[in-house]
């Protein structure tokens, strides 16, 4: 017997990215439980007007207004309705629906994911910036409006499943793991030589390029970082990042009475996903349990800050606290714009956010500022122009 009485209605922001496309195939396995209200996505319109068909969505929305009348073109003899620009996708945010996937890449899914908090249902959320530029306000907004947040990443999916029952008081230490990229055993010279296309090849994960890329740097766990602190609202220094290759423990949460819980799953998206689209309970999916006695020796070793200073940096970005998490994101993402276009080398996409932390830090009164999105807005067009100066320098 199916454990949803009724259908639930749900968008999805980002449908055509890594976790959009998984989030669809399992709508697809499941249709009698879901009515999905509607489908974001940027340029990849062949691909968005082909799930939109699948589906039957009310709405479909490019987020580049140049694409309007070809994706309208192929989603000609349909009752779904299309539009473009960022204020269609804002409005995908206004039509209510039981649950919000946020899973567009970038600063650009903070204000849809505030947005859909305000319906009072629940934010899947797997934009991880969304947390790390405005943590506090989520977290404010989602109480404001009796909204649940429940989160995609595998590493936090598995934090929130350890945590059910349990209290974050009793919590010593929570490990989150990272697979360590391509270039975990690279010397530091080897890594300043670091091409585009090495970079964009992961050896355990399949993803978009730029989450592949911010893999490979340590990047995306520096934001994971800053993301466990916000959403778990835990002391950063009781986070500890673990290399783990095998990519099948996402996270270990320790207890103060000296339990330690785990959580394991196969390196596919598919899990979190389903958890988050059926919480609170649980129901089947195309992910296999593990055969433990099938898996290879589980590997940990300490994370190397020679080749991975941002995961200090990210530390140092949360001791100062205010809106340096604004900060960080916008200068992360120019820079990593600039090494895909090859102005700038591997390496340098760390000098870049240091850099830009460094110059914003001597205007501090933009810094410590109330979290709204305001100032959020603000500071990230001014953090963007301050990092594409230092890149000109």
């Amino acid at each position: 017997m199916d454990k949803l009485k009724n259908k639930r209605k749900i968008s999805i922001f980002g449908s055509t990215g890594s976790i959009g496309q998984n989030t669809v195939e399992l709508i697809v396995l499941n249709r009698s439980s879901y009515d999905v209200v509607a489908l974001t996505g940027g340029r990849n319109i062949v691909k968005l007007a082909e799930q939109a068909r699948l589906l039957d969505v009310e709405l479909v929305v490019t987020a580049f207004d140049d694409l309007f009348l070809q994706l309208k073109e192929l989603m000609s003899g349909t009752k779904t309705r299309v539009a473009a620009g960022k204020n269609a996708i804002l409005e995908v945010s206004d039509i209510r629906a039981d649950i919000f996937v946020s899973a567009i890449i970038g600063f650009s899914g903070l204000e849809p994911s505030i947005r859909a908090l305000r319906h009072g249902t629940t934010l899947a959320l797997a934009n991880k910036e969304s947390l790390v530029v405005a943590g506090t306000l989520l977290r404010s907004e989602s109480a404001r409006f009796g909204a649940k947040i429940i989160p995609i990443d595998s590493e936090h999916s598995g934090i929130f499943q350890l945590l059910f029952g349990n209290s974050i008081e009793d919590v010593e230490k929570i490990i989150i793991t990272a697979s360590g990229g391509k270039f975990r055993d690279w010397t530091q010279n080897q890594i300043l030589n670091v091409t585009l296309n090495q970079a964009s090849e992961h050896p355990t994960w399949k993803m978009g390029n730029r989450i592949t890329i911010d893999s490979n740097s340590m990047f995306n766990k520096a934001m994971e970082l800053i993301e466990t602190k916000e959403f778990f609202q835990i002391d950063h220094n009781k986070i500890e990042v673990l290399i783990h290759p095998q990519s099948i423990v996402h996270a270990l949460v320790c207890f103060c009475d000296g339990g330690m819980l785990a959580h394991l799953s196969d390196h596919d998206m598919k899990h979190a996903i389903n958890y988050a689209l059926n919480w609170p309970t649980r129901r089947n999916s195309t992910v296999k349990s593990l055969d433990l006695t099938k898996v290879a020796p589980l590997n940990f070793e300490n994370v190397r800050e020679d080749i991975f200073p941002v995961l200090k940096l990210a530390r140092d970005v949360m001791d100062a606290g205010g809106l340096r998490g604004t900060v960080f994101n916008a200068a992360k993402e120019i820079a990593l714009d600039r090494f895909i276009s090859s102005e700038v080398g591997f390496l340098d996409m760390n000098f870049i956010v240091e850099g830009t932390l460094d110059e914003l830090e001597k205007q501090s009164s933009i810094l410590d500022v109330e979290q709204n999105l305001e100032n959020i807005l603000h500071l990230d067009s001014i953090t963007r122009n301050v990092a594409k100066n230092l890149i000109l320098k």
